[in-house]
């Protein structure tokens, strides 16, 4: 399925980068809000990443009386079984393997990719990554949930099953519960990944604690 590249925030920690993170932002925001974190991350000048903030398109979403606002897809209801518009998910699927692809023609090794994202944003990061053909770096997945479960041992691709995930959720989220990331979670165990997880007490957003261990993180799967 072809897509045209959408439009980002780019920002690179050091010339010449031989790393990238894909960093998928939530419903109703765009690129620019997550671009605030890569300061934050402290990462070391040594580790050359390109961070890359796209912005979801625009588009009506039922669970908000039809309101238009940048979404990665619909969302029906406020199920975990039931939220996710599964026709536009793959679309957005599609324009994360786009920007996979540009990086690749840029000069970045697939395996030297990250995707990350927060909320929708890391439904879609958990949902692409998981399925992308080659080994990617690793996925970042932040108060968010897996997308059609059922459907994951017959999609997920073999390069990425053991591929690392980093979860982190706010006990006291009211808008992705705490219980569907826990879920979530477990089935991606119970598949044979690798799953770093934490929890901190905080709503449906992030606090230093969670960036220091995104960073370290980071190091870990991108340091060489």
């Amino acid at each position: 399925m072809a897509a045209d590249l959408l439009p980002a925030v780019e920002i690179e920690t050091a010339p010449d980068p031989d790393a990238a993170a894909i960093w998928l932002h939530g419903l109703g925001d765009d690129g620019r809000g997550w671009s605030e974190i890569v300061p934050a991350l402290k990462l070391p000048p040594t580790l050359r990443v390109r961070f890359l903030f796209p912005h979801a398109p625009v588009m009506p979403v039922t669970i908000n009386r039809g309101y238009p606002m940048r979404a990665w897809y619909d969302i029906r209801e406020n199920d975990f079984n039931e939220r996710a518009d599964i026709d536009g998910v793959k679309q957005s699927q599609a324009q994360v393997e786009a920007l996979i692809a540009r990086e690749k023609k840029r000069g970045v090794l697939a395996h030297r990719i990250v995707l990350a994202g927060f909320s929708q944003g890391g439904a879609i990061a958990l949902y692409a990554g998981l399925r992308h053909a080659e080994r990617l770096a690793a996925i970042v997945a932040l108060s968010t949930y897996v997308i059609a479960p059922d459907a994951l041992p017959a999609e997920a691709a073999a390069a990425n099953r053991d591929i690392p995930i980093f979860m982190a959720h706010g006990t006291q989220d009211p808008v992705v519960q705490f219980r569907w990331a826990e879920a979530s979670r477990d089935v991606l165990i119970a598949a044979g990944y690798l799953v770093e997880w934490h929890a901190y007490p905080m709503p449906h957003s992030a606090v230093p604690e969670e960036i220091d261990a995104i960073s370290a993180f980071l190091l870990r799967v991108l340091d060489r």
